[in-house]
C-alpha cells in the first residue's frame, strides 16, 4: 500500500508572502490534494529578531485568500503540534543532547571576526571558504576555560570525513555530494535557538512530511539536512527543488519588477483565481491548456512535470488570466469586487472594459463628471469632424434623447456621415476616448444635460 502524500509549507514570518514562496505553497497544496494526502503549515520563527506577528498574520491571511487551506498547523492543530518553531525548543534541545552525546556535534567558540579571517585566508589560498574545524578538537578543559570566560558557543554538526551523500531529487534527478566539500555547520545559535538547517529537517521528519518542495536555491542545503537526519536516525523525506521565479528581463524577481507579494496583488484588485492560474503555469507543465477553476487544479497537477529552469513571471500574462477570471463572474460578484455602490446597469456596461477596480473610475467620470483633456489622437478625431458635425449632433440629441439609434439616424441624414466617420467623433465627444463600452447603454446612463454640454463644447470650439 503506497504511503500517503504529506506536503508542507514552512514560511518564516520575516516579511510579506512573496510570489515565489506562494508558488511553492501552491504546488505543495496541489500535490497533497491531488493524492488524497495532507498539507501542513508550519511557521519557522526561530529567528526571533526578524520574526514579527504582523508578518505571520499576513501570511495566514494571504494563504486563506488564495484558498490554500491546511490540514495541520496554526488555528487547526494536529498530532505534531505546536506548529510554530519558537514553541518547539524543548524538542530541539533533546536532539542537540543526542548529537553531542554521540560525538556528532560540538560547541564552537569562534567569534565572527575569527571566522571572517579564516574565510579570507581560505579564499586567498584558492580554497572554498568553509569552517576550518578550529573548535572541533578542543579538549574538555579548553572548553571549560572558554565557558568560564563567558563565551557563548554555537553548536556545530561534525561532518563525517570522506563520506558521500546521495539522493534522488524529484526535479533534478540523482544527486551526489562529497562530505569533504561541506564544512561543519551551525545547528544551534549563540542564543540557544535552532538554526534553519536543523529545525527545518527534523520537523519535516517528525511531522511525517513525505515530499518537500522548495526553490532550487536550497538544493545544496539538502546534503547537510540528510546527514543530520541520518545521525539522529530519523526518516528522510523526498526533496524536489523547482526553478526560481524571475522577472520578464531574466533577473531575479524583485521590487523593480513591480509588485512581488501576494498582498500587493490582492490590494490592487487581482483575483485569487487569476493569480493561481498564472502560478499554475510557471515552472509546471500541465496536461491541459486554458483557464482552470482552482477546485479542478489538483487533478491536473503533475509533480513529474515541474521544471528545473527558472520560470519567468510576466504581469502581462497575469492580466490575461485576470480577464479570463473576470469573464466568469456574475454581475453581483463584479459589483462586490469593485467594492462600491455601482448600479447593476453600470456594472454590465463596463464589465468587459475593466481589468482592475481602478479601471472603473474613469467610466464613472464619463457618466457624471468632467472629462480630462483629450489626448492627441482624440483631438485629431474632433478636428476632422468639425464644428458643424457637433452642432448637428447637439440638435439631433434634443430630438432623440438617450436613443442612440435615433440619434445616429438623424445625424446620417443631416451630415451624410456614416460608419466610423460618424460613430468615432460622437464617441470621443461624449466619452473622451476612442474605445470603451457600447455607446447605446452608456448614453442611456448619462445625464441628458451632460451629453448636451459635451456636444455643445465641441460645436463651439472645434
Amino acid at each position: 500500500m503506497p504511503v500517503p502524500v504529506v506536503t508542507r509549507f514552512a514560511p518564516s514570518p520575516t516579511g510579506a508572502l512573496h510570489l515565489g514562496n506562494a508558488r511553492t505553497a501552491f504546488f505543495s497544496h496541489l500535490w497533497a490534494r491531488g493524492r488524497g494526502g495532507r498539507f501542513i503549515l508550519r511557521i519557522e520563527d526561530t529567528d526571533v529578531g526578524r520574526s514579527e506577528t504582523r508578518y505571520r498574520d499576513g501570511l495566514l491571511r494571504d494563504l486563506h485568500w488564495l484558498g490554500l487551506d491546511w490540514d495541520e498547523g496554526p488555528g487547526v492543530g494536529g498530532p505534531a503540534a505546536p506548529y510554530a518553531q519558537s514553541e518547539r525548543g524543548a524538542f530541539y534541545d533533546e536532539l542537540f543532547e543526542r548529537l553531542e552525546a554521540a560525538g556528532r556535534a560540538y560547541p564552537c567558540y569562534c567569534t565572527q571576526d575569527e571566522l571572517e579571517l579564516s574565510r579570507k585566508l581560505q579564499r586567498m589560498s584558492g580554497k572554498p571558504p568553509r569552517y576550518a574545524g578550529t573548535c572541533r578538537q578542543l579538549t574538555a578543559a579548553e572548553r571549560a576555560t572558554r565557558a568560564a570566560q563567558g563565551a557563548r558557543p554555537t553548536l556545530r554538526f561534525a561532518i563525517p570525513p570522506d563520506d558521500s551523500i546521495e539522493f534522488t531529487d524529484l526535479v533534478h534527478g540523482p544527486q551526489r555530494f562529497a562530505s569533504a566539500d561541506i564544512g561543519d555547520f551551525i545547528v544551534r545559535r549563540e542564543d540557544g535557538s535552532a538554526a534553519f538547517f536543523f529545525c527545518n529537517a527534523v520537523d519535516d521528519s517528525i511531522m511525517g512530511v513525505t515530499h518537500v518542495l522548495r526553490g532550487d536555491d536550497h538544493l545544496t542545503n539538502t546534503p547537510r539536512q540528510l546527514m543530520l537526519l541520518d545521525a539522529l536516525e530519523m526518516r528522510r523525506p523526498e526533496y524536489g527543488h523547482v526553478g526560481l521565479l524571475i522577472g520578464a528581463d531574466g533577473a531575479p524577481l524583485s521590487k523593480r519588477h513591480g509588485s512581488t507579494s501576494v498582498g500587493e496583488f490582492r490590494e490592487r484588485g487581482f483575483l485569487a483565481e487569476a493569480l493561481l492560474n498564472h502560478l499554475f503555469n510557471l515552472g509546471h507543465t500541465a496536461d491541459i491548456d486554458g483557464w482552470l477553476a482552482p477546485a479542478d487544479m489538483p487533478a491536473h497537477f503533475r509533480p513529474e512535470h515541474l521544471g528545473r529552469a527558472a520560470a519567468r513571471f510576466d504581469e502581462s500574462q497575469l492580466l490575461h488570466w485576470q480577464k479570463e477570471s473576470l469573464g466568469r463572474l456574475s454581475g453581483a460578484e463584479i459589483g462586490r469586487w469593485l467594492g462600491s455602490n455601482h448600479s447593476p446597469a453600470f456594472i454590465e456596461l463596463i464589465r468587459h472594459n475593466v481589468v482592475l477596480p481602478a479601471d472603473a473610475a474613469p467610466w464613472s467620470t464619463v457618466l457624471q463628471g468632467e472629462l480630462p483633456p483629450l489626448g492627441e489622437p482624440e483631438r485629431r478625431v474632433i478636428a476632422a469632424a468639425g464644428a458643424g458635425f457637433f452642432a448637428a449632433a447637439k440638435a439631433a440629441l434634443q430630438e432623440s434623447g438617450d436613443d442612440l439609434k435615433l440619434l445616429v439616424k438623424l445625424l446620417k441624414e443631416r451630415t451624410g456621415r456614416r460608419g466610423a466617420d460618424l460613430f468615432m467623433p460622437l464617441r470621443v465627444a461624449l466619452t473622451g476616448q476612442t474605445h470603451g463600452p457600447e455607446l447605446a447603454p452608456l448614453l442611456k446612463l448619462m445625464a441628458p444635460d451632460t451629453a448636451r454640454r459635451r456636444l455643445e463644447s465641441h460645436a463651439e470650439n472645434s
